[in-house]
């Protein structure tokens, strides 16, 4: 994972990213491949009553997540692999977030089946994505950052890989330079 220097360059608002993506307010909301908690405690923050759910495969990354997490109650860190989430989850939530990393997904469309099996009607699913540029172009503090070029969907594809598993697209809107994220709610 980045370091916290890198996190602030890249998402300088962490909590504006998740209102945006339609994700305040919810009652709950998992934030799926957590890692090390960037987006995990600002959903705490603006879900008020509501409970964040993080998620994800490396104790070392739920323990950053903790910490991140600092004094606020409302949340739960669970370890587990996403490809089980229907397993991992004691009741469904209504909103999802899915950041920096459905690029590497071996079978997306089948991880988006488990997403819907969690989600209640109406829920939604959040994917934030690098946009297909060249990594050479895609700098942070002066590096080139992100996922390989070849492994970067457009959004087009990102929601031909999700569609089948019973969502609807509703809205693709950038959330950095180098970031849009795709937004689907269920059907």
């Amino acid at each position: 994972m980045p370091d916290r220097d890198w996190w602030e360059a890249l998402w300088p608002d962490p909590e504006g990213v998740v209102v945006r993506v339609g994700l305040a307010g919810r009652r709950r909301v998992l934030d799926l491949c957590c890692g090390d908690g960037w987006f995990t405690a600002p959903l705490a923050c603006v879900l008020e009553d509501g409970l964040v759910i993080g998620l994800d495969l490396e104790p070392a990354m739920l323990e950053a997540a903790r910490v991140e997490l600092g004094h606020l109650e409302n949340h739960l860190l669970i370890e587990g692999d996403a490809r089980a989430l229907p397993d991992l989850l004691d009741e469904p939530v209504d909103g999802v977030l899915l950041a920096n990393t459905f690029h590497g997904v071996p079978e997306p469309t089948e991880l988006a089946r488990a997403v819907r099996r969690v989600l209640l009607p109406g829920g939604r699913l959040a994917i934030i994505n690098w946009y297909p540029r060249p990594r050479e172009k895609t700098t942070v503090l002066h590096k080139p950052r992100g996922p390989r070029t070849d492994l970067r969907l457009p959004p087009a594809r990102t929601i031909e890989l999700v569609e089948p598993a019973g969502f609807t697209a509703i809205d693709v809107v950038p959330v950095s330079p180098y970031h849009y994220a795709a937004l689907f709610n269920t059907k």
